[in-house]
């Protein structure tokens, strides 16, 4: 891993993506005590950061290879990713899905032309499921956060709020699956001028709490959480980076998740889903850390099904 193919990467995927904009409220600078500059990939196509990885992850195949098609097992924002990347770049998506999974996401999928196959909402049904795709087809599977390309890409992200604002003290990223995190801490690593990652995540599924401080992959017993987006756990791919180079986790409750996010849509006026409001959480509980600091915060997604708002 260096420099030169993070570099490599923003360029290829630069045709398949938005820069989007990175928005500042003095209000929320106030309530927080710092200064705050959120990365609005809320604004992503498909509406989420995870168009960046797909996109990296297919634009990375070899021509043979693309012609068998993609796989991916996804119950949301990476479904649509890959199903949205597929389709631009020229390429089959097979797409498994639990059957729980909301309508909304079912037809954003097959919005982008992705073909949808169902199984039981369990993670054993989910992944059966697509090996026996792969073994039909020879399609190549993509992870949604626990694989290289998929990493790589989602560090375009903070390379590009780093680019916008170069100074920043912090940059805080919430915590499911993995993938968003752990290519924050690269770009933040290659690009950031002495700053900090910090991962937030929820008290409900603290994983990747857990795992930094037992030094293995942990799980989770209740997925019990209104951030859908961080029920995920952490891979052999993504755990190390998150080990060596993001400085701490820290966890929030439910009540504060909600009280985020609603603050976020009533000031700023932009749609963001319970996940995405982990990070500015976590400012918000731990103000003494933050205070005066210039923070960074990955906006990851606003695909919220607007019938279900927790507020």
């Amino acid at each position: 891993m260096n420099k030169e193919l993070l570099i490599q990467t923003h360029q290829r995927i630069k045709p398949f993506i938005h820069k989007t904009p990175v928005l500042t409220s003095q209000l929320l600078d106030d309530i927080a005590g710092c200064k705050v500059f959120f990365k609005c990939e809320n604004f992503q196509k498909m509406g989420a950061f995870k168009m960046r990885g797909a996109a990296n992850a297919i634009l990375s195949l070899s021509d043979e290879e693309r012609q068998n098609g993609v796989v991916t097992h996804s119950s949301g924002n990476f479904a649509q990713a890959v199903s949205l990347a597929a389709k631009k770049i020229g390429v089959k998506a097979y797409i498994v899905m639990p059957e729980n999974a909301p309508l909304a996401k079912k037809n954003g999928v097959k919005t982008y032309d992705g073909e949808i196959i169902e199984c039981e909402s369990t993670a054993e049904a989910r992944e059966f499921t697509a090996n026996k795709i792969q073994k039909e087809t020879k399609a190549s599977f993509l992870h949604p956060s626990n694989q290289d390309e998929v990493i790589y890409g989602n560090a375009t992200a903070a390379m590009e709020l780093l680019q916008d604002q170069p100074d920043l003290d912090v940059i805080l990223a919430p915590v499911g699956g993995g993938g968003l995190i752990a290519g924050t801490a690269l770009a933040v690593h290659y690009f950031g001028n002495d700053c900090k990652v910090i991962g937030a995540e929820p008290f409900e599924v603290d994983d990747a709490y857990r795992s930094l401080q037992s030094g293995k992959i942990e799980r989770n017993t209740t997925t019990n959480t209104v951030a859908d987006g961080l029920r995920t756990y952490l891979g052999d791919r993504n755990f190390p980076i998150i080990q060596k180079y993001v400085d701490r986790i820290i966890r929030v409750e439910e009540e504060e998740i909600i009280s985020a996010m609603k603050l976020i849509w009533e000031r700023m006026k932009i749609i963001i889903e319970p996940s995405c409001a982990v990070p500015f959480a976590a400012v918000l509980r731990e103000k003494e850390e933050f205070k005066s600091k210039k923070i960074g915060i990955i906006l990851s997604g606003g695909n919220v099904d607007v019938s279900k708002l927790p507020f």
